[in-house]
């Protein structure tokens, strides 16, 4: 298996490998791994050494190869994908098969990147520990008894045990940042209108964003900067040019002098286990050695952060999933077959049996918090929070290039520990949902091993379209950390 996607492309060109041989020892490891850790829904073999055996051609007559040519990845199940299964972790969608492909997915199809499989996530990327899933949850490859984060726990967990080189992921409220944190990878969120969004199964679309998986920072930019770019087809996406962060990489020194990062007060006085304040410590202590300068920043509105967030997403939930009714597509049930129900009751037995109870909790919320009478004082409350907290950040910005904080409260808990407990696991994001509600990119590094062999990270934040602060940043803490060599015992 390989580091990064540079070394696999230089062994390609030199033909010490074949993108064949390549795709087909990640499909062994599947086969020898999946079982245990479930971080796959489906594969598509197939297809993928069809595409591999093209790569190879391509190779041979000594062409240029794209970003991603050849590279082996896993695609959470919110992508559409042409003629393979969408079932975004949910029975709703078990036997959905679209007839196109997401943006993103046709980008990275003409870079020359190889789809392994869908992977497993959290019901309707709802949910921080993927738990949730119809198809069951994934595991920790770390430790199995723990989880791997969520919602895009499959993801992670493909990446960290190496049966995906990359994967792509949906962030919402932090289901990038936290699985890549509970599981030891590079977990990128890019500024919301980066990526588009076109062909993702929406769950709360003023704040989903795809994301990006790698052991590697320059990979997780090397795959954003291959999807990035307007969309005709996406109206939230931005016309702001894409970088060449790879050729960033290639220049930058490593010298984080005159650069200024944020230490937000009100992160830095929450509680948080030992190991997490380990872990910034040691952060800390390796960007100061290397010129950076420390300020102090105040976001006092983060407190509010948990609340506003789940009032807006599951009102734009509730909104999304009220197209899955069983009547054009999704899970329609035997009794509704039967044709003794009424209209009504037609649409409640198909939604009751096709949705899960994390979905049906915040399908519920969702609808209350829209409700007449209830609308200005939730909803609107919330949208007039998150306006606020964007402020609050676009001021930090005035005085830093990037922000550190904990990424999660912990490292990964064990399974069942949480999950009927909402408040507690909803809690879990505090860390993260602010970004997704500002619209900023955020980053996870991993940084250690924890006493109890968990992989423990840091996330940092920038200004919007600001991602060169993150990924300068960010290298310099890999470069020093090198977590990407330490590989779970699976």
């Amino acid at each position: 298996m390989f580091d990064s996607v540079k070394d696999y492309h230089e062994k390609l060109v030199s033909g010490e490998i074949t993108a064949v041989e390549t795709v087909k020892s990640y499909f062994e490891k599947i086969k020898s791994l999946d079982g245990s850790i479930n971080a796959f829904i489906s594969i598509d073999k197939e297809a993928a050494i069809k595409t591999a055996e093209a790569v190879d051609v391509k190779v041979k007559s000594g062409k240029k190869l794209g970003l991603l040519e050849g590279v082996p990845f896993s695609i959470k199940d919110m992508f559409c994908t042409k003629g393979l299964a969408t079932t975004a972790g949910s029975r709703m969608l078990k036997d959905f098969v679209p007839p196109y492909d997401a943006s993103v997915i046709k980008k990275l199809k003409s870079q020359g990147g190889l789809i392994l499989g869908k992977a497993n996530q959290d019901e309707f990327a709802m949910g921080s520990s993927n738990e949730t899933s119809f198809f069951g949850p994934s595991l920790n490859p770390w430790n199995k008894e723990r989880v791997p984060g969520g919602s895009s726990g499959g993801s992670a967990a493909s990446v960290a045990a190496r049966m995906a080189m990359c994967s792509f992921g949906t962030d919402t409220g932090g289901s990038v940042r936290q699985p890549a944190h509970f599981c030891g990878t590079v977990g990128l969120k890019p500024t919301y209108g980066r990526v588009s969004r076109y062909g993702v199964v929406a769950f709360a679309s003023s704040l989903d964003q795809t994301g990006f998986f790698s052991l590697k920072v320059e990979d997780a930019f090397r795959t954003a900067q291959a999807v990035s770019g307007k969309d005709s087809n996406d109206n939230t996406t931005s016309s702001v040019e894409v970088p060449d962060w790879l050729e960033m990489a290639r220049s930058f020194s490593g010298d984080l002098k005159g650069k200024k990062i944020g230490l937000v007060k009100e992160y830095e006085e929450s509680v948080v286990d030992a190991a997490v304040k380990d872990t910034m410590d040691k952060a800390k202590e390796l960007l100061k050695s290397k010129g950076a300068e420390f300020v102090e920043v105040s976001l006092p509105l983060v407190k509010h952060g948990v609340s506003a967030y789940y009032l807006v997403a599951t009102s734009e939930a509730a909104s999304n999933l009220s197209r899955y009714d069983g009547v054009r597509y999704g899970h329609r049930s035997e009794l509704a077959e039967s044709g003794k129900l009424s209209l009504e009751d037609f649409y409640a037995q198909n939604r009751t049996e096709g949705f899960g109870d994390e979905v049906k909790r915040r399908i519920l919320l969702g609808n209350f918090a829209l409700s007449s009478g209830y609308y200005d004082a939730y909803y609107k409350k919330a949208c007039q929070i998150r306006s606020m907290i964007r402020d609050q950040y676009m001021d930090a910005f005035k005085k830093v290039d990037c922000i550190l904080a904990p990424v999660a409260a912990s490292t990964a808990f064990e399974l069942q520990d949480r999950i009927n407990d909402p408040m507690r696991k909803f809690l879990n994001d505090y860390f993260t949902v602010t970004v997704n509600l500002a619209g900023l990119p955020g980053l996870t590094i991993p940084i250690q091993k924890t006493e109890n062999n968990l992989p423990c990270g840091v996330q940092l934040i920038a200004n919007q379209f600001k991602e060169v602060e993150l990924f300068e940043v960010g290298q310099v803490l890999e470069n020093e950390f090198k977590f990407y060599k330490e590989v779970p015992n699976v």
